[in-house]
């Protein structure tokens, strides 16, 4: 049932993510054609997912995930790989994504900005792990730079303005180190490698990755050398991303989906059913973790603060991002 007929990239303006969705099929661009009233039956489901590192291989990082759900539903299911949550946010909101892997700050714009989702788990690195991860504020070993004060007047690359870890934190974390967005040059990176690697090479003087991708993906991937790099800040906990179903699915379909999250969307459960060949080869999404969890409802409240601190106009309304 898994299909694959369009791989390309959705594009951050709506009227773009319409055209491209239309392209992959009728059961795409048209999610309700056999709903029961305003809910969504597709004969395909999409998912959606912004890549953390500029990596080709986010598509086959789900395919474990994306054959599973195949086998659960019995639908076609087709993976799009966006250029940032904006996109996805736009596109699940339309009912042209049906299933998401958002970034925490992503998933709290979306829930603001009306859109009917509903998280079905986080992302979780190891079974039995608390469900969270920090921002690294990053600088080559060699520089002065010891703490983010000593960020001003320095090219500081972030990731994405509506990134967790990315932007969201860091930039309260500058704000309450006393510097203000004009004490220093902000770069749009597109990507955590992105981030750090431009900080090791010189590109900017500093910048902010989250805690997994500095510490394991970049220096296993051979991109990074241990020690390259000196963490000069830690945010405080951060929620972990979610996966996020449209609220608007067919019952029965909805109630498919967040069970199989919860209960199947695993190394353990995907290896020892013929979804991965084994659980040391079975790395799910770019981020290698082992599976998704359930969350309770106040889980990502703390985004609040953040919000309150930085008074970012992404707060109100993810495009500004």
């Amino acid at each position: 049932m898994v299909q694959y007929r369009c791989r390309g990239l959705v594009t951050a303006a709506l009227s773009a993510t319409v055209l491209l969705l239309a392209a992959c099929g009728q059961s795409a661009a048209e999610p309700d054609s056999e709903g029961d009233g305003d809910q969504l039956d597709p004969d395909t489901l999409v998912i959606g997912a912004v890549p953390a590192e500029e990596a080709t291989g986010l598509q086959q990082s789900y395919d474990p995930i994306i054959e599973m759900l195949a086998d659960e539903t019995g639908k076609d299911v087709e993976f799009e790989s966006a250029t940032d949550y904006a996109a996805v946010i736009e596109a699940q909101r339309s009912g042209q994504i049906h299933i998401a892997q958002y970034g925490p700050f992503a998933y709290y714009l979306a829930e603001q900005g009306g859109a009917d989702v509903n998280v079905a788990g986080v992302m979780i690195q190891e079974e039995g792990e608390p469900p969270g991860y920090v921002s690294y504020g990053l600088a080559p070993a060699d520089s002065d730079i010891e703490e983010l004060a000593d960020f001003a007047d320095r090219e500081v690359c972030f990731v994405d303005a509506n990134s967790a870890s990315g932007y969201m934190y860091p930039l309260a974390g500058l704000i309450e180190a006393g510097l203000d967005e004009g004490d220093y040059e902000e770069v749009m990176a597109g990507g955590h490698d992105a981030s750090a690697i431009s900080v090791a090479s010189g590109d900017c003087d500093a910048g902010f990755a989250f805690d997994s991708m500095v510490d394991e993906v970049l220096i296993e991937g051979g991109d990074l050398e241990e020690g390259e790099l000196k963490v000069v800040w830690e945010s405080e906990t951060i929620t972990s991303a979610p996966m996020v179903v449209h609220g608007g699915l067919d019952d029965e379909l909805y109630t498919t989906v967040m069970d199989a999250f919860a209960e199947k969307a695993n190394v353990e459960y995907l290896s020892a059913n013929g979804y991965c060949p084994s659980e040391e080869d079975c790395d799910l999404s770019d981020q290698a973790i082992w599976g998704w969890e359930p969350v309770p409802d106040d889980f990502f409240d703390g985004l609040e603060e953040v919000c309150e601190t930085t008074g970012a106009p992404q707060c109100e309304d993810p495009e500004a991002g």
